[in-house]
């Protein structure tokens, strides 16, 4: 019985050494922290004072529940706060792709569809603009050719008038020979001669005229037979002059009717030409206005890709920075409610009135 007594006695002695070692240990650990420096200051406070250990146990528990509450809460709002970065992320790289998406499909159509299409407009008013400067061109040379070719008309009509008129003179001189001298028939000569002198080579006239005055060269102008040949030679070849100026004048005057109608004709192709430059003008116009559009677009597409970049960017790094004080704050609160617990632990252990800071 002694036996088991002695064995008791050393036991609870060496459990009590035990307890007293952990309590040194927890104290030393306590004062490690500026927190559980304060804990130790408040539980030395209370030894003290002497009050009961029941109202510092659920002080310390309180405190306990308080670094919970907090920490759930803080576990909580991170994880709000992290739903929020990953939807924003989201939300952010999906509006980076449709900018990206929007910016290469403008400028494909841009450089596949719309410039192209201004460029062939362009031309083509370039080549109507070509067309109407040779049409004036054309203009300009058929009334010139006209101009010329109605000089010529007055001036050939005017030869044929004069040798009319020089045809009517022989006649009326060869009506007034009876016994012809010689002054005279050398006048009658110099008459015909005169009329080959106004007729051109090329006139379908001077082979006739020609062939009067190689008649009246070798002729006997006494002889009244002889001087009927020639008059109705001349007669023909007055007729002859006639008909010609007559064909003449027809010729002009459809030539001058073929004339108004060609210029006619070129004043509606220059008309035709400006309505093909006015509608492709318009043409021009929408689409230069199309591409300042979608220029613009591409542009503001572009800003908003790099604004939507520089938000992300930003918004990495501001998540970033809070998860780093998330970290660091949780770290200290798990050290405080480690801190707290052990205090706890502590003051629930046995008589801590020895404790010292």
């Amino acid at each position: 019985m002694k036996s088991i007594i002695l064995i008791a006695l050393i036991a609870v002695a060496f459990t009590a050494r035990v307890q007293e070692r952990n309590m040194a240990k927890v104290q030393a650990d306590l004062a490690k922290s500026t927190y559980g420096k304060a804990l130790l200051h408040l539980v030395e406070l209370h030894s003290m004072a002497g009050g009961p250990v029941q109202e510092l146990i659920d002080a310390i528990e309180e405190l306990i529940n308080d670094l919970e509450d907090e920490l759930e809460e803080l576990e909580f709002n991170f994880q709000v706060r992290t739903n929020e970065h990953n939807a924003l992320v989201v939300s952010l790289e999906q509006d980076i792709q449709d900018a990206v998406i929007d910016v290469n499909n403008t400028q494909d159509t841009l450089d596949n569809l719309l410039y192209p299409r201004r460029a062939q407009i362009q031309s083509k008013i370039d080549s109507v603009i070509g067309y109407q400067e040779d049409n004036r061109k054309n203009y300009d040379e058929a009334i010139l050719v006209r101009e010329q070719e109605h000089e010529a008309f007055e001036a050939q009509i005017a030869e044929l008038n004069d040798a009319t008129a020089s045809v009517d003179d022989a006649l009326a001189l060869l009506a007034s020979l009876t016994n012809p001298s010689l002054l005279q028939i050398r006048r009658f000569q110099n008459t015909l001669k005169n009329i080959e002198n106004k007729i051109r080579s090329r006139s379908r006239m001077a082979p006739m005229i020609k062939a009067l005055i190689n008649l009246a060269s070798n002729q006997n102008f006494s002889n009244q037979d002889v001087l009927k040949n020639i008059v109705d030679a001349l007669n023909e070849f007055r007729n002859a002059v006639v008909d010609q100026i007559n064909d003449l004048t027809a010729q002009e005057a459809q030539d001058v009717i073929d004339h108004e109608a060609y210029l006619e004709q070129l004043d509606d192709e220059y008309s035709e030409f400006q309505r093909q430059i006015n509608r492709a003008t318009v043409d021009l116009t929408a689409t230069n206005e199309k591409i300042d559009s979608m220029t613009e677009f591409r542009d503001q597409r572009a800003a908003d890709q790099k604004q939507y970049t520089a938000e992300l960017e930003l918004e990495n790094n501001t998540y970033a920075e809070e998860t780093d004080i998330y970290t660091n704050t949780k770290n200290e609160f798990t050290r405080e409610l480690g801190v707290s617990e052990a205090a706890l632990s502590l003051v629930k252990s046995a008589d801590f009135s020895n404790i010292q800071v």
